[in-house]
């Protein structure tokens, strides 16, 4: 009975920490972060925008957050822009069974100067991603989207 107990008791501590780790390394694992071979948040998004294109992908906007929030009287000390992308036949192949992963769409990367002067891009882990929605999600997301995504950033960041 007593090692019943301490078993058990066991398998509860083990369940609850590994939850607790999960938690904590959730945020880090969601997003995948590369450094730019470009030296200006601009030039940047310029690249990822010829390189969504020649990839047979839509940018339909490129947004400077910085610009955008100065507007409303609030200053960044840094450059921030969000680029964004989509493929039509992707986003069909998902919404047609998933519509409510809509906002999620387009797809964005994130351009930004982080320390040393160093531009950075970031996004949504598609692979992950689809994996926590399964089903179809996972096939377009995990699969082609994934693919598609490793293809355009090659040419764009830092080796």
């Amino acid at each position: 009975m007593n090692k019943a107990v301490t078993f058990i008791a066991g398998l509860i501590a083990g369940v609850i920490l590994t939850g607790i780790l999960a938690m904590q390394m959730m945020p880090s694992m969601m997003l995948t972060t590369h450094e730019s071979r470009y030296a200006t948040v601009e030039e940047t998004c310029a690249a990822l925008k010829n390189s969504i294109e020649a990839n047979d992908w839509q940018s339909p906007a490129t947004r400077n957050m910085t610009a955008s929030i100065a507007k409303q009287g609030v200053t960044l000390d840094k450059q921030v822009s969000i680029v964004e992308l989509c493929n039509a036949k992707y986003a069909q192949e998902v919404l047609a069974t998933n519509p409510e992963v809509s906002t999620l769409m387009p797809c964005a990367w994130g351009v930004y100067e982080g320390e040393g002067d160093k531009i950075y891009i970031t996004g949504m882990n598609m692979g992950l991603m689809a994996k926590i929605f399964g089903g179809n999600i996972a096939r377009v997301m995990g699969g082609s989207v994934a693919a598609d995504e490793e293809r355009m950033l090659a040419p764009v960041i830092a080796e």
